[in-house]
């Protein structure tokens, strides 16, 4: 049983300012990574997760708003967040630590209205132009992925969005809900078959911070395994979504 000691000097280390700081991006996406604005506040499964873990601490939640995940990552080492919710790859590894996944997503990319494009093989090609959101996972795999087409990286996914929309940009690389969701938005756009990735989300922490580290782990396995984790899901418009924890 853990001392009062012990609760103190995980306090100390995982919200050393009295609140836990919950770094969240903000888009209209959605999804199990993503959060939106709304008229009181944030909502978002990384809204109900960090409210979830800063109860079982005792103590205040405050959201820390990015734009994007890359914009997160860049702020691991800067102290201005305690715990993210955020897609994991190696690079990222590098600085933060990683909790248990809790999504596994499969990346594609949706095409502008009226594309002749239908797969992979007609999407890359010399002068087709493929926005990602900037310095994410997926807009890395897309850069992998993609030997003759152009990946170029934008801000917002609102931004993306506006460019699909007139045609201004051949593609854009997301996950497979996401790119669902946003092609009954867009008449005319069609999301490709083919996967070329598959992106996990993870809890994660700022690196050198065990204490934290190991409550992230034990948080999210038991919301995994008792319910959270789908209320979360059922609570964000994901009620048709499975929980997806392990790359197949």
């Amino acid at each position: 049983m853990a001392t009062s000691a012990d609760a103190d000097a995980l306090k100390d280390q995982i919200a050393p300012t009295g609140k836990l700081r919950v770094a969240i991006a903000i888009s209209p996406a959605g999804g199990a990574f993503w959060s939106t604005k709304t008229e009181n506040g944030y909502a978002g499964v990384p809204v109900d997760l960090g409210r979830e873990m800063a109860a079982q601490l005792g103590i205040p939640v405050e959201y820390v708003v990015h734009q994007n995940s890359g914009q997160i990552t860049d702020a691991a080492a800067g102290n201005t967040w305690d715990i993210t919710f955020l897609p994991k790859d190696p690079e990222r590894e590098t600085k933060m630590t990683f909790g248990p996944i809790y999504e596994v997503a499969d990346a594609t990319y949706i095409v502008k209205p009226g594309s002749t494009i239908t797969n992979f093989a007609t999407l890359d090609q010399d002068g087709v132009k493929v926005a990602a959101v900037n310095a994410t996972t997926t807009m890395r795999g897309a850069i992998a992925h993609l030997k003759h087409a152009k990946v170029t990286g934008y801000q917002t996914y609102d931004e993306i969005f506006n460019l699909l929309k007139s045609g201004e940009i051949d593609a854009f690389a997301l996950s497979r809900d996401q790119l669902n969701a946003m092609a009954k938005k867009i008449p005319g756009t069609r999301v490709l078959d083919e996967t070329f990735k598959q992106t996990v989300t993870a809890v994660a922490v700022p690196l050198n911070h065990p204490l934290a580290a190991a409550f992230a782990t034990r948080f999210m396995t038991e919301a995994i395994a008792n319910g959270t984790l789908r209320k979360a899901y059922d609570a964000n418009g994901l009620k048709d979504t499975s929980v997806r924890t392990e790359v197949k």
